[in-house]
């Protein structure tokens, strides 16, 4: 029943809030109408109408004023299903976490996009990323951003009478048009893209990150600087619920965190304290950050006035190895529409209102925040402007309330991939395991394929010949959709993106996304170099678009470590020994990584590396013939990271190779432009 229904059958009740809980204020209301009841019989019957309608008009507003709640939505970047203790993660200490889950609930299949940005543009506009024309993912100084013509959940709640506050990672576009504070954020605090986005400033020359606050740089953060963000993002946030409590202003707080996007930087307080590495000791950062928020809360007795959402963008970047998270028991990781891809852990929490303890697996999504939130604070969504979104305030207030949401589309970039129904879900096309993952599985390789998601989460089993009418059903579905949004084209339903003339990067830059490192033309002394050095990249030979050669020898046993390496996550090399085999990794760009790999003996090897001026890969062992791979072309940039010698110092070049020091013999190295 809603509000303006519950008022008609005043004042003979007592008042329930839409949340299920007492509202004094009301029943005091309406006990001091009751006591007026008396005089009410002295008056005319139009004039004790007229007062009954006033007093309903007061008591419905009372009502809709006392349910609208404070809303933050704790929003993080990259983090897999498997990554905090109420999914499962026996790994990561998340204490506040799993506090959160029990005092709220579990939202067991909750779905995102595969890539930032997109999954960016359905939590602020209610649509699949497509209908608005963000399919992927923004890149600084980019003339395309979201449009400021879309109605975002923070418009909606602005005119509702919303304090509003964007505090971390945007990723819609860092042209002024496109920041926060012109898409309804009152303010905003942040770097406006991924943390591996940097270009170079012109005035240090350096790699560097905008800081904003509002439309104005704040400061340039170099890579180190972002081991402050996550501490800074909380003490604003706290800040905005402290200051807004104050002012009895209800707020809508969006905190989308910088975390867990490689490279990673967790602060020193947390640094090295986990069990799970440096990606484990930024899970525990984060948990923290979410403990700080919800004792803010307790702290100003508003715990039971605010809803708070915590989930993530998209799957784990898997391929970055220990420095990526894990999807649990899913299949995939981002950049994918396996459900490990876009299936995200999500815990709803409003102590009072939402059952304590609760789990719900109806199926739901980041389309589906804006509508629920305006619902909530009392407002309607425009009518004439399509969203996909879906109210589920009803699933989150009453426990056991199927979800009003049957089913989900899932696009990668415009290509509708997949569609779930109830527990079924049809593979339309061909699927990969996500970003930078090069294993190809067979299965995968075609779609029609049909899972039961209710009883085998894994997608491993295809069902589709036992269960052809489901199929059928599901492919009407997304014929449906492709008829709206399209289908690898533009659809009827779909609205541009926003767009600028001459985009330029928010703070002076060299035009070059990176600064590149040059040789400094005093090279290397290769008879000196030693197990453990690490060497200044502008001493290291210059391998940008030329072929080149690496040379080293073992003496005695093969001990798991890398040899030799230069680069990191954009390009470089590595040579390293893993499991009796030699592997030599060259990173092109990003997630282009290629490896050729042998066995070896336990006596003397005489490693030789070579990548040609065609990008092909090979590695001999004491001169035998050549293990070959063919490439992706030569290494494009000078790489930023220094050279290490049997080891691989801060960001891998190849996520593959061992995470420790080569404890064996190594001599004879030497890297070599080739002709």
């Amino acid at each position: 029943m809603d509000a303006p229904a519950r008022a008609k059958s005043l004042p003979n009740q007592m008042v329930i809030n839409t949340y299920g809980q007492k509202n004094n204020f009301l029943e005091n209301s309406i006990k001091r109408l009751q006591s007026l009841r008396p005089a009410f019989d002295l008056l005319p019957n139009l004039m004790r109408t007229l007062l009954h309608f006033l007093s309903l008009l007061i008591i419905t507003s009372d009502i809709q004023s006392a349910q609208k709640p404070n809303l933050v939505l704790i929003f993080i970047d990259d983090m897999g299903y498997g990554d905090i203790g109420p999914f499962g993660s026996k790994l990561n200490r998340t204490p506040h976490l799993d506090r959160m889950a029990k005092e709220g609930m579990k939202l067991t299949s909750f779905y995102a996009a595969p890539v930032c940005s997109a999954s960016r543009a359905q939590l602020m506009t209610g649509c699949y990323a497509p209908r608005v024309s963000v399919p992927g993912v923004f890149f600084p100084a980019s003339s395309a951003g979201l449009n400021p013509d879309e109605h975002t959940v923070a418009d909606y709640l602005r005119e509702l009478g919303y304090a509003t506050s964007c505090i971390g990672k945007w990723h819609l576009g860092d042209q002024r048009a496109f920041l926060p504070v012109n898409n309804g954020f009152d303010h905003y605090f942040g770097v406006p893209y991924s943390n591996d986005m940097p270009r170079t400033s012109a005035e240090t020359g350096k790699a560097v990150h905008p800081l904003v606050r509002d439309d104005q740089v704040a400061e340039l953060l170099e890579y180190e600087d972002q081991r402050r963000l996550t501490r800074e993002y909380t003490e604003e946030a706290v800040k905005f619920i402290k200051t807004n409590h104050k002012a009895k202003k209800k707020f809508f707080l969006y905190l989308p965190h910088t975390a867990m996007h490689v490279p990673l930087y967790p602060h020193p307080d947390f640094a090295g304290k986990s069990k799970n590495g440096t990606y484990g000791d930024w899970v525990e950062e984060l948990d923290w950050s979410v403990g700080q928020v919800l004792q803010t809360l307790r702290s100003l007795g508003i715990e039971k006035e605010t809803l708070v959402i915590f989930t993530s963008d998209n799957g784990p970047w898997a391929s970055k190895g220990k420095n990526g998270g894990v999807s649990g028991p899913l299949r995939g990781s981002k950049g994918c529409t396996l459900e490990g891809g876009v299936r995200e852990p999500t815990i709803a929490w409003w102590p009072g209102n939402i059952e304590a303890g609760t789990e719900s697996a109806g199926i739901a999504g980041t389309t589906d925040i804006l509508p629920t939130f305006v619902s909530l604070a009392g407002g309607k969504t425009r009518k004439k402007v399509a969203i996909d979104g879906i109210d589920i305030s009803p699933m989150l207030l009453k426990s056991g309330h199927a979800s009003p949401r049957d089913t989900w589309y899932y696009y990668r970039g415009n290509r509708l991939q997949a569609v779930r129904h109830g527990p079924w879900k049809l593979a339309l096309s061909a699927q990969s395991l996500g970003m930078g993952i090069n294993q190809k599985d067979a299965d995968l390789a075609k779609g029609g394929r049909l899972y039961n998601l209710e009883v085998e989460i894994g997608e491993k089993t295809d069902l589709a010949d036992k269960h052809p009418e489901i199929v059928k059903k599901l492919e009407q579905l997304a014929e449906k959709m492709r008829a709206d949004i399209g289908d690898g084209g533009r659809g009827p339903g779909v609205r541009p993106a926003g767009r600028v003339n001459n985009p330029v990067t928010l703070y002076p830059t060299t035009g070059k996304r990176r600064k590149s490192p040059k040789p400094s033309g005093k090279p290397l002394d290769w008879s000196k170099i030693k197990l453990g050095d690490i060497y200044s990249t502008s001493t290291a030979p210059a391998i940008a678009g030329k072929p080149f050669n690496v040379e080293c020898q073992v003496d005695g046993p093969l001990t798991d470590g890398v040899l030799l390496a230069h680069g990191g996550s954009s390009v470089g090399y590595a040579l390293y020994a893993k499991a009796n085999e030699i592997t030599f990794a060259v990173r092109t760009g990003n997630a282009d990584v290629k490896r050729v790999s042998t066995k070896v003996s336990a006596g003397l090897n005489k490693i030789l590396a070579k990548l040609d001026n065609k990008g092909s890969l090979s590695l001999s062992i004491n001169g035998e013939k050549p293990a070959i791979t063919k490439g992706k072309g030569l290494i494009r940039n000078h790489p930023q990271e220094d050279l290490s010698i049997g080891h691989d110092d801060k960001v891998p070049v190849d996520d593959q190779a061992p995470r420790k020091q080569f404890k064996g013999r190594l001599s004879a190295v030497k890297v070599t432009i080739s002709k």
